[in-house]
């Protein structure tokens, strides 16, 4: 059975200001990964961080956008391995909703099947649910025009 991380999270924020670290490659940099994003449907693009050769993930994600509508619907298709051209195939979706004067994020990531990327869902679960954190305290720090600890 394919397990899914699945996250929501509240901002107090417009939608389209929680749109931009998403869309944006040098904001996205800032809470993710470097990367090569430009928001246009089909677009490939990759996220570059350190290898972990233990897990077999030799530091490139492998994206294509698959949906767009802004500032509501992103959904990239998400692939990384070793670097032998063996790739674990999944999907990262995101959905905003305007809420309470704010933005209600949710994070589906789904495609995680078998025994093998157990280690690696894991990991991504908890690092997904800190890089979203990440994001609230970016707009804090922008909208109040301090350095959040």
């Amino acid at each position: 059975m394919a397990k899914i991380i699945q996250h929501q999270l509240f901002y107090p924020n417009p939608p389209q200001d929680v749109w931009d670290y998403l869309t944006n490659a040098e904001l996205m940099a800032q809470w993710l990964m470097p990367n090569d994003f430009i928001p246009v449907l089909g677009h490939e693009f990759q996220f570059k961080t350190k290898a972990m050769p233990d897990i077999d993930f030799d530091g490139i994600i492998y994206c294509k956008i698959l949906e767009i509508d802004p500032p509501q619907t992103l959904s990239y298709s998400w692939k990384f391995g070793p670097g032998d051209g063996t790739l674990t195939d999944s999907v990262v979706s995101w959905t905003l909703n305007e809420k309470d004067n704010g933005t209600e994020l949710q994070l589906i990531h789904r495609g995680f099947a078998g025994s093998e990327t157990m280690t690696i869902f894991t990991m991504m679960d908890e690092g997904w649910l800190k890089n979203i954190q990440k994001i609230l305290k970016l707009l804090n720090t922008t909208t109040n025009g301090t350095t959040q600890a």
